[in-house]
């Protein structure tokens, strides 16, 4: 019996995913366990494994095309067995993932049809088109009534939006390649280029929290002297060697064990507080900031967190990080030290209460206990809270407690 393929859920922003590439010829047969299709979530790409026998009967969404979650985007089935074209779009619960596929229930064992080319509506109705070539042609001008769509039911594809484009015209009446750069006048040329999904997903939550988020900063100033000499000493014994980012997040995964608002969340008028502590670390990716999760990060060692730290930073920067591993963060660590910032300001990710944001480590002159001003290496921390659930006490005892355990590091040798 046929059975729906949905698009799943992978993440708690996720709206929609765009299908990459199918790994299996529409009518071609598939074996359990072999890829069957690739598709690009607002945080990472991933390829699924089939969980069938049989052949892939339909492909409702083709490459280059996006889906909501819980939308039917394939049907597997017995080999041979005819699907009938629905009516609209077919979905199945939104909670459903790959592997929780219900009947089609309307699969009809009729005589298969060959595939039509058919034009989209002209005036009165909304042409049929997928929201990536919705969003392409209006980047790149082209006028979606003037395409013939070789989708399913005739839907205007990337590939149609494209082909338009490389034909040299823009479904307008612009002779001119609507890919070619615009005149900017006396900025000269002007290039534009389109955001990726998780370019999209970015600049949406930014703009959300921004919006949405009554945030306030705390700032302070952290004798490093300590955990600098007992980095020097883990160096001999300790493989790999902990990073000062490493130190940093298991003093906030400490503090936040001690403060357990810092660690929650404001969700529709209510507090969240979790029980479990996961530390997100931003690392830069390939034109995007992506936030892989540390779990657990109060009960782990320096040396695990090291560990896990550099593990996940090479899957960012190679492109292997899974969804899974972008998920379920509960307070985040932004660290730009590395490019000798001193200091900067975080926004906070919504819904999480609060963002550390960490500047250079570098010698700086301080007041020593006698009065005398000495150079230390020193790191200067911003936490960003969410004032509908963080006051100014809550963030900072907070922000102390991190700068005793950082000032104090043998403590995190044994939380």
């Amino acid at each position: 019996m046929a059975v729906d393929i949905v698009m799943p859920r992978l993440s708690d922003s996720m709206e929609e995913g765009t299908v990459l590439q199918w790994f299996v010829a529409e009518g071609a047969p598939v074996a359990e366990g072999e890829p069957l299709v690739e598709v690009e979530t607002d945080k990472a790409s991933v390829t699924y494994e089939s969980e069938h026998d049989g052949a892939l009967l339909k492909i409702l969404t083709g490459p280059g095309e996006s889906a909501a979650v819980g939308a039917v985007i394939a049907v597997v089935g017995d080999a041979g067995e005819s699907v009938s074209e629905p009516d609209g779009e077919r979905h199945a619960p939104a909670s459903a993932g790959m592997g929780e596929r219900a009947p089609t229930g309307a699969a009809e064992r009729v005589p298969a049809e060959p595939a039509q080319t058919v034009p989209p509506p002209r005036t009165g109705t909304r042409v049929k088109a997928s929201p990536l070539a919705r969003r392409i042609a209006g980047d790149l001008g082209v006028d979606l009534t003037a395409l013939v769509g070789s989708g399913p039911q005739g839907r205007i594809i990337r590939a149609d939006v494209e082909r338009s484009v490389a034909d040299g015209h823009n479904g307008a009446g612009d002779d001119r390649p609507a890919a070619e750069p615009a005149d900017g006048g006396a900025k000269g040329q002007v290039h534009r280029e389109r955001l990726s999904r998780l370019q999209q997903t970015i600049a949406r939550r930014m703009a959300e929290s921004r919006a949405t988020v009554p945030d306030f900063e705390l700032r302070a100033e952290v004798d490093m002297s300590a955990a600098v000499a007992l980095r020097g000493q883990l160096r001999e014994v300790s493989d790999p060697v902990p990073s000062y980012n490493d130190f940093l997040v298991k003093a906030a995964a400490l503090a936040l064990r001690e403060f357990p608002r810092v660690n929650g969340a404001f969700r529709e008028g209510e507090f969240e507080r979790y029980s479990r502590v996961n530390v997100g670390i931003a690392v830069a990716g390939e034109d995007a900031l992506v936030v892989p999760t540390i779990f657990d990060a109060d009960r782990r060692s320096l040396r695990e967190i090291a560990g896990s730290s550099r593990e996940l930073a090479a899957k960012v920067r190679d492109g292997s990080i899974t969804p899974a591993e972008l998920a379920g963060s509960t307070f985040s660590v932004s660290n730009l030290g590395m490019f000798g910032v001193d200091s900067f300001s975080a926004v906070v990710n919504p819904p999480q209460a609060a963002i550390l944001a960490v500047g250079a480590l570098k010698p700086r002159p301080i007041v020593d206990d006698t009065g005398a001003i000495v150079a230390r290496p020193t790191v200067q921390l911003t936490l960003a809270c969410d004032h509908r659930i963080l006051y100014g006490a809550d963030g900072a005892r907070f922000l102390v407690r991190v700068r005793e355990l950082l000032e104090s590091p043998v403590s995190l040798l044994l939380g």
